[in-house]
């Protein structure tokens, strides 16, 4: 006689990862909407939970294709959700064959899908018996992103469905003066790098507010902008603030806006932990002007957010074409209400963390349409980083790129001046 489920050991962290999983697959929700919703409080439970999705969502394509032989007929959605997150266990997190499959039987049975505990033990059991043949000659990378984004990335596809496959490392800025914790490895741009899952809180420094965690092409667009001490500056959309803090040591007069109470106050709470200085304003970019024009905007714009795809692998799944066109069309009234606040002459500083042109190129040749001035980035300003200078002179990152350190995020960036 099977158990019923409420006499079957609980595993919160399983149960939260197949919370994301199903979330993602069956109602493109967002990971981490799933994950902030989740009752489970401990961190290490919740960081073992949101890795174990993360890893089915970042090779879910090339897993799927590697159960279709073994499945005489399609599944129920979460059905295949849990095996997949079986096959993760056996194929990616070197989790014991025997533990793979009997928490993955457990779970089925403890939420109400029992009658498919059978198919579940005698599909995983075949996958970590079989799991290299079954594996033999499918493209992961290829699987694994998307039809639409691979033929939108082009010639970068391959190497950055690569970068996706690898956990972000963890890179931090340091204010200056500040002593690098014990155990990161320094990149070119000056970023401090350390392994994945390292417990930030834990470093010596965090307190004392000595560093902010920033991927390494995050730090570039603040520093783009050159700005001089005494400048007046507007960083929109600024939360959770890694920005707002460069341009504050740089010694700008910032204005920090964001729109949501909840990301303004963490903005606000990171700024008292590195003891800086900005004027938090809530309030939608669109409709707010300062007092007086300022020298100069830094707009790191909502987006698709496909840079971010090592962290957030969920993106792949839940973007779709027309939500880009969507964030285009925002994007272009973001632009022109930063030059609503610029002094003549002023500079915007766009960025967005996409891989997507219709984001990235595409707005800014749409700005220039309207008047803007294209200030191409120089060599000089980005000789830690040569090879994200593009022949246009803007800024241009993908996941593909320090493969050999870890990779970085995807983002594009460039310098537009206004004319009068």
């Amino acid at each position: 006689m099977s158990k019923a489920p409420s006499q079957i050991p609980a595993d919160p962290t399983r149960d939260l990862a197949f919370d994301i999983v199903c979330g993602v697959v069956e109602h493109r929700r967002m990971l981490e909407t799933t994950l902030d919703r989740s009752p489970l409080t401990d961190p290490r439970d919740r960081a073992s939970a949101h890795r174990l999705a993360a890893t089915v969502l970042r090779h879910m394509g090339s897993m799927t294709e590697l159960l279709q032989p073994l499945l005489r007929r399609e599944p129920p959605a979460p059905v295949r959700c849990a095996l997949l997150m079986g096959v993760a266990q056996l194929r990616h997190l070197e989790t014991p064959p025997h533990a793979a499959v009997g928490t993955i039987v457990s779970l089925l049975r403890r939420r109400g899908l029992a009658p498919f505990a059978g198919l579940a033990n005698a599909v995983l059991r075949r996958v970590a018996r079989d799991g290299d043949e079954l594996a033999e000659g499918l493209d992961a990378d290829r699987l694994d992103v998307p039809a639409w984004l691979w033929t939108a990335w082009g010639h970068r596809a391959r190497d950055i469905a690569a970068g996706l496959h690898r956990e972000a490392p963890i890179d931090l800025t340091l204010k200056p003066g500040a002593v690098a914790p014990e155990g990161g490895e320094m990149m070119p741009n000056g970023s401090v790098r350390f392994a994945p899952g390292t417990r930030v809180t834990e470093l010596e420094g965090f307190e004392e507010g000595a560093f902010w965690v920033q991927d390494a092409a995050a730090t570039m667009p603040a520093r783009l902008l050159n700005i001089s001490p005494g400048q007046s500056v507007v960083d929109l959309c600024a939360a959770p603030g890694g920005k707002t803090a460069q341009l504050a040591v740089a010694g700008a007069k910032v204005y920090a806006v964001e729109r949501e109470e909840t990301r303004a106050r963490r903005l606000k709470q990171n700024l008292e932990r590195l003891r800086l200085d900005a004027e938090v304003i809530i309030a939608d970019a669109l409709q707010w002007q300062p007092e007086e024009k300022v020298d100069a905007v830094l707009l790191d714009a909502p987006c698709s957010a496909t840079g971010t795809l090592r962290r957030h692998p969920d993106v792949l799944w839940v973007k779709r074409p027309r939500d880009v066109l969507a964030l285009a069309k925002d994007q272009d009234r973001l632009i022109d209400a930063a030059g609503a606040m610029l002094k003549p002459g002023g500079i915007l500083l766009y960025a967005v963390c996409s891989l997507q042109d219709e984001e990235g190129p595409q707005r800014v040749a749409a700005a220039v349409k309207r008047g803007w001035v294209l200030e191409p980035f120089t060599a000089e300003e980005l000789a830690a980083m040569p090879e994200t200078l593009t022949k246009q002179g803007t800024f241009r990152t993908h996941p593909g790129m320090w493969a050999e350190q870890g990779g970085m995020d995807g983002f594009f960036a460039a310098r537009l001046r206004k004319t009068a």
